[in-house]
C-alpha cells in the first residue's frame, strides 16, 4: 500500500491486510465480512476516499461487520471469484459466502443503503460478468 489513508486501516483502525494465508481463517472466522479491494491508489485514486469511509461504515454496522484490506498479491484471484469489474471495491461476505459487492465510490447515504440491503441478504453466487463493462465493448 503507498497511500497513508489505506496504511491508517491497518494502523490506527486494526484491519488486516488478508493474503493467501491469512484469508480463510479471517473470512471463515468471522459472520459477516467487508473485505477492501484497493488496487493500486495511484491508479485508482477513489481507494483512499473508501479508506476514509470504511470505518466510518464499519462503525455504524460494528455490531455485524468486520472488516479488512486484500493483499496485492491475492487481489486478481479473488476478483475472478467475486466477478467484480471494477475499483475500488468492498465484497460482503457472511461465513465465506458471497453477499454482494459495493465498486467505487458514492455518497455517504448511497453506501449506508447498500451496506443495509446486503446484509439483510441471503448468500448467493457472485453475479456473470458483464462482457461489455470488462471488454470495453459497444
Amino acid at each position: 500500500m503507498t497511500s497513508p489513508l489505506l496504511e491508517q486501516l491497518q494502523t490506527r483502525h486494526g484491519y488486516p491486510l488478508l493474503d493467501a494465508d491469512s484469508y480463510d481463517h479471517f473470512v471463515y472466522g468471522n459472520e459477516n465480512v467487508v473485505l477492501f479491494f484497493c488496487n493500486e491508489p495511484t491508479q485508482f485514486p477513489e481507494s483512499s476516499d473508501v479508506a476514509v469511509i470504511l470505518p466510518e461504515l464499519v462503525k455504524v454496522f460494528s455490531d455485524q461487520l468486520q472488516a479488512a484490506v486484500i493483499a496485492k498479491a491475492i487481489e486478481r484471484e479473488l476478483q475472478a471469484r467475486f466477478r467484480f469489474t471494477g475499483w475500488p471495491s468492498l465484497v460482503f461476505l457472511r461465513n465465506g459466502e458471497y453477499l454482494g459487492v459495493i465498486t467505487g465510490i458514492r455518497n455517504w447515504h448511497e453506501f449506508m443503503q447498500e451496506t443495509a440491503g446486503i446484509l439483510a441478504s441471503e448468500p448467493s453466487q457472485p453475479p456473470g460478468f458483464d462482457l461489455d463493462k470488462v471488454c470495453g465493448g459497444h
